[in-house]
C-alpha cells in the first residue's frame, strides 16, 4: 500500500494553518517544514535563551531542549529533530525523545518505506549508528558514509578498524578502512572505502574501495572485484539479479562495469548516478559525452540535449522514462524529461517527481524570490512565498501542492495537466 492512499485527495484549496508567522512569545523561529501529506507544518522555535521547542501547526510540544537541529519529516509523517538535553543528544519524534542518549548525533536517515529512523552517533569518542534509538553493539574509532536500507532493517557505514598515528603512511597503505554492516565490520580492509549501498532487499552491501595508490574497484560483502580500475563511483545493485554495476574509469575514460566486466564501453568524460528501471530492464546514468557537457544516457545511448551541469536523475516507476535537472552558468535551471527540455527557466529547481502511472512529472521551482510547482511543463496552483515538492495521487490523476502565501499554509489538490 502506498502511503499516499490514505491522504485526502478531494479537489480544491484548503487553508491548513492560518498563520505560520513566528509566535510573539518566541525569540525566533527556524525554517518551516511540511509533512508529505500537507497536513502539518513544523519548525524548531527558540522559546528563550538555551531553550528550544518543536512547533507543529499552531501548537508547541511541551518538551523543551537545550539545542535542536536537523529537523525533517519521515515519509510516514513524523516530525523528527536531533535534540540536546543535559548535554546529551538524542532524537525527538513528534516532540518525544528517544530513551537512549549519546555524546553527539548527526546525519538523520529515514527509510523510504517508512518506519525506521537512523542517525550517526558518537559515544565516548567511538562512532557508529543508531536505529530507532538502539545503537550498534560495536562502535569504531572513525565512521562515515552512513547508509540505511530502503526497508529500514539494516545500516552500514565506512569505519576505521585500527588506530594509525600521524603521517603513518605504511599503515594507511596497508589498509585500515572497511565497511561495517549493522555494526559488524567486513574482514577485508582497504586504503579507502566510500558510499556503501544495499541491495533491494538489504541482503547484500557493495562499496567503492581503493586498493593501492592507483587501483580502485568495488567490494561486495567484503570481496573486491578481481578487476581493478583507475577510479570508481558509487555502485548499484540490479533489482532482480545478483549483479552489481558501477561507473569505472579505464584508459582515461568512463564506462560502466558489471561484476568487474565492462558493460558500457569507457567512452565518456564522466559517468555516475546510476539508476535501474525497477524491473532491471533499463540502466540510466548521468554522463559527459564531451568534456564539461553532461546529459542522461539510457543503456549507453546518450540524450542529445547537453548542459554544463546535470543532476537529480529520476527514473519513472515503470522504468520507461527519466527526468533530470540541467543548469547553464548557475543562472538558468531547466527540467529535462526523456531527452527534451521544458520551456521554463528558473533560479532554482528541485528533484523531479513522477506519478505512479509514469505519465506525469512534477517539479518545485523558484524564480525572483517566488516558488511554484510545474507539472508536465505547466504551472499548477500559482505562485507561493514558499513551496514544497509535489506529490501525485495513487492513480496519477491529481497532484498535491503544498505552499505558503502570507504565512498561511495551503493544501491544494488539482487535476494533473496533460
Amino acid at each position: 500500500m502506498q502511503l499516499s492512499e490514505s491522504w485526502d485527495w478531494e479537489k480544491g484549496e484548503r487553508v491548513v494553518t492560518e498563520s505560520l508567522a513566528p509566535m510573539p512569545e518566541h525569540k525566533w523561529q527556524e525554517e518551516i517544514h511540511v509533512s508529505p501529506d500537507g497536513e502539518t507544518a513544523a519548525a524548531i522555535v527558540c522559546i528563550d535563551d538555551g531553550e528550544f521547542g518543536l512547533r507543529m501547526n499552531d501548537t508547541v510540544h511541551d518538551n523543551t531542549f537545550d539545542k535542536a537541529w536537523k529537523p525533517g519529516f519521515t515519509p510516514d509523517g513524523r516530525f523528527c529533530a536531533l535534540v540536546q538535553q543535559d548535554e546529551e543528544w538524542t532524537l525527538a519524534e513528534n516532540g518525544e525523545p528517544w530513551d537512549e542518549r549519546y555524546g553527539f548525533m548527526w546525519s538523520p536517515l529515514f527509510s523510504s518505506e517508512g518506519g525506521a529512523v537512523a542517525t550517526a552517533v558518537q559515544q565516548d569518542m567511538a562512532y557508529g549508528m543508531s536505529v530507532n534509538g538502539v545503537a550498534w553493539d560495536t562502535l569504531f574509532e572513525n565512521a562515515n558514509g552512513f547508509a540505511l536500507s530502503d526497508n529500514g532493517k539494516r545500516t552500514a557505514a565506512v569505519v576505521q578498524t585500527r588506530s594509525i598515528g600521524q603521517a603513518d603512511l605504511i599503515s594507511f597503505r596497508e589498509g585500515v578502512f572497511t565497511v561495517a554492516v549493522d555494526g559488524e565490520a567486513w574482514e577485508s580492509t582497504f586504503m579507502n572505502a566510500w558510499d556503501p549501498v544495499f541491495s533491494p532487499y538489504a541482503h547484500r552491501v557493495a562499496a567503492q574501495v581503493r586498493l593501492s595508490l592507483y587501483d580502485y574497484t568495488v567490494a561486495v560483502d567484503g570481496t573486491p572485484w578481481p578487476i581493478h580500475f583507475q577510479c570508481t563511483w558509487e555502485p548499484c545493485f540490479h533489482p532482480n539479479s545478483s549483479a552489481v554495476v558501477a561507473p569505472v574509469r579505464q584508459g582515461g575514460k568512463w564506462g560502466i562495469a558489471e561484476d568487474g566486466n565492462m558493460l558500457w564501453k569507457p567512452v565518456f568524460f564522466n559517468c555516475w548516478h546510476l539508476q535501474y528501471a525497477p524491473d532491471g530492464s533499463r540502466l540510466y546514468a548521468i554522463v559527459a559525452p564531451e568534456y564539461g557537457k553532461f546529459t542522461v544516457a539510457q543503456d549507453e545511448r546518450a540524450w542529445n540535449v547537453l548542459a554544463p551541469v546535470v543532476t537529480e536523475l529520476t527514473v519513472s516507476p515503470d522504468g520507461s522514462r527519466a527526468a533530470a535537472l540541467g543548469n547553464h552558468d548557475n543562472k538558468a535551471w531547466h527540467v529535462m524529461v526523456d531527452g527534451k527540455v521544458w520551456h521554463g527557466r528558473y533560479d532554482m529547481a528541485w528533484k523531479p517527481v513522477f506519478s505512479a502511472d509514469s505519465r506525469s512529472v512534477g517539479c518545485r521551482v523558484s524564480s525572483n524570490g517566488k516558488y511554484a510547482v510545474v507539472v508536465n511543463d505547466n504551472t499548477v496552483g500559482g505562485e507561493f512565498d514558499k513551496a514544497w515538492d509535489p506529490a501525485f495521487s495513487p492513480d496519477g490523476s491529481k497532484v498535491l501542492i503544498r505552499g505558503m502565501r502570507n504565512n498561511a499554509l495551503l493544501r491544494i489538490v488539482a487535476d494533473v495537466p496533460r
